[in-house]
């Protein structure tokens, strides 16, 4: 029974964090005013319906005070409207367990103003301008249908509210990483967590069908021609906005090559604490000055310029174009015929996959492992059958064991076009798990579980040190943690 709770814990959680923080696109019935947040001081006069609650004011339809939000009767039914959009059944889910769980969105909100945590404000205001772009092309770019759809009064009022709907999501993310990165775990606890598995009723986990996989890349050559008009042409760009003031956003728009950030129209914030761009990126945004352009600077992914907008402190808000240089047709056919060599070297038994990795793959992360891959989520050789990245699981659906697949062309964020070969090295049926082989699984789910342990004892205490005001028939609900502080 402990594993099945244990999963259960887990499960729940990933679908309480998915049923609140989808993205607005799929959840566009939330908007109302679900966001409000109690000012510090009401300077309106109290209306006949209205109740005072010390400095705050509790009006009609106000089901919950926690802190410094408010959660209203109709946030209930939103939350309902929002799963069964998302292709969920929310009639398997009481009202009490979806108002629970907007308490405790109020409350990791909250907590996260109280600790000081601070989120992006451009970045999550550039990001609702986009969305509301995004939801106004649904109505043929008629904000007046928009808006009356909605029931707002204008657009900033719609803007704003997607705006707090972002920056409360933003705050309950934060805040839950923060109570859980103080968490490590031991090998021992590791250990005596899997001695509890197995002595449970319900004995060890049973893993799924894994495979290990290999492959060999060739990267066509860019030539010193194709880098030279590359970094000539982002020059011209600087050269454009700087003395002609063109806008540096509208050269993203039309000409970077990073999919990732056209959304924003360029916009990264970088943390001189936090790093989260490659070094080359991270040392040139560094040392600009606000309103300052780079000149080009070579990354993995391809050449840039970066304008420095703004300095807040630690955080540096960077807008950037991205170019990769043209590959030509001679270099795609050069690496083609050295992949097909090299598979028929593999086949005819002249070389091993694993030599020919070492020998003549481009992918410096599998070359020197004999090309094998790792899984990104278990940090292990081990790619579960059931969770197969799509992309690989179509690549070596069809492949035997130990076969050599075709040549097979592919892309990347790094390369627009490269060459490689697969190959199925290892396959470990479903079994139960295994100190010593599932180690890093054991592991994580050992983790998980003291993540569940360390957010129940925060939600425990925090709740007791935070003004909750529970209104009307909520009142009866059986919640799980002391929302009526009644225990």
């Amino acid at each position: 029974m402990k594993l099945q709770k244990m999963l259960l814990r887990i499960n729940n959680l990933k679908l309480l964090n998915k049923a609140i923080f989808t993205s607005i696109f799929s959840c566009t019935v939330l908007f109302g005013f679900s966001q409000e947040i109690i000012k510090d001081e009401v300077k309106a006069p109290v209306k006949k319906q209205e109740k005072k609650l010390g400095n705050r004011i509790k009006a009609d339809g106000v089901a919950a005070v926690v802190g410094d939000y408010i959660v209203l009767d109709s946030d209930v039914d939103r939350r309902r409207a929002q799963i069964k959009a998302q292709g969920g059944d929310p009639s398997q889910i009481t009202g009490c367990e979806l108002f629970g769980s907007i308490l405790e969105e109020k409350l990791y909100a909250h907590q996260a103003i109280q600790d000081s945590i601070v989120v992006n404000e451009l970045q999550l205001r550039s990001q609702a301008n986009q969305q509301v772009q995004g939801l106004l092309a649904e109505f043929k770019g008629s904000m007046d249908r928009m808006l009356e759809y909605y029931k707002k009064e204008s657009e900033d009022e719609f803007r704003e509210e997607i705006y707090e709907f972002n920056k409360s999501r933003s705050l309950f993310t934060e805040m839950q990483q923060k109570v859980t990165d103080a968490v490590e775990i031991t090998p021992e606890e590791v250990r005596q967590f899997y001695n509890e598995l197995k002595n449970d009723e319900d004995g060890l986990p049973i893993f799924g069908t894994e495979l290990q996989i290999a492959n060999i890349v060739v990267i066509p050559e860019v030539t010193e021609a194709s880098k030279q008009a590359t970094i000539n042409r982002l020059k011209e760009f600087k050269r454009d906005v700087e003395e002609n003031g063109a806008s540096f956003i509208t050269k993203v728009l039309f000409y970077t090559d990073d999919a990732g950030s056209k959304p924003t129209n360029g916009l990264y914030t970088l943390n001189r604490k936090r790093p989260r761009m490659v070094k080359e990126f991270r040392d040139v945004a560094f040392s600009l000055q606000e309103g300052e352009i780079s000149e080009p600077f070579k990354s993995p992914y391809g050449y840039h310029i970066i304008l420095l907008e703004k300095i807040r402190g630690q955080e540096y808000d960077i807008r950037h174009i991205l170019l990769q240089p043209e590959i030509t047709s001679d270099a795609i056919e050069k690496a083609k015929k050295k992949i097909e060599e090299v598979r028929a070297k593999i086949v005819d038994g002249t070389i091993t996959f694993e030599d020919a990795a070492r020998e003549f793959s481009d992918e410096k992360e599998t070359k020197f492992e004999g090309g094998k891959l790792m899984n990104p989520i278990t940090q292990d050789f081990n790619f579960e059958l059931t969770k197969m990245d799509t992309d690989i699981y179509v690549q070596i659906q069809d492949l035997k064991d130990g076969t050599v697949s075709e040549v097979i062309q592919d892309s990347d964020r790094e390369n627009p076009i490269k060459f490689k070969i697969m190959k199925v090295t290892n396959r470990i049926d479903e079994h139960e798990a295994n100190f010593a082989r599932d180690y890093l699984k054991i592991k994580r789910l050992a983790l998980q579980n003291k993540h569940f342990d360390a957010l129940g004892k925060w939600q425990k205490e925090t709740i007791e040190s935070t003004y909750i005001k529970i209104n009307g028939e909520y009142r009866d609900c059986e919640f799980s943690s002391n929302w009526l502080k009644s225990k």
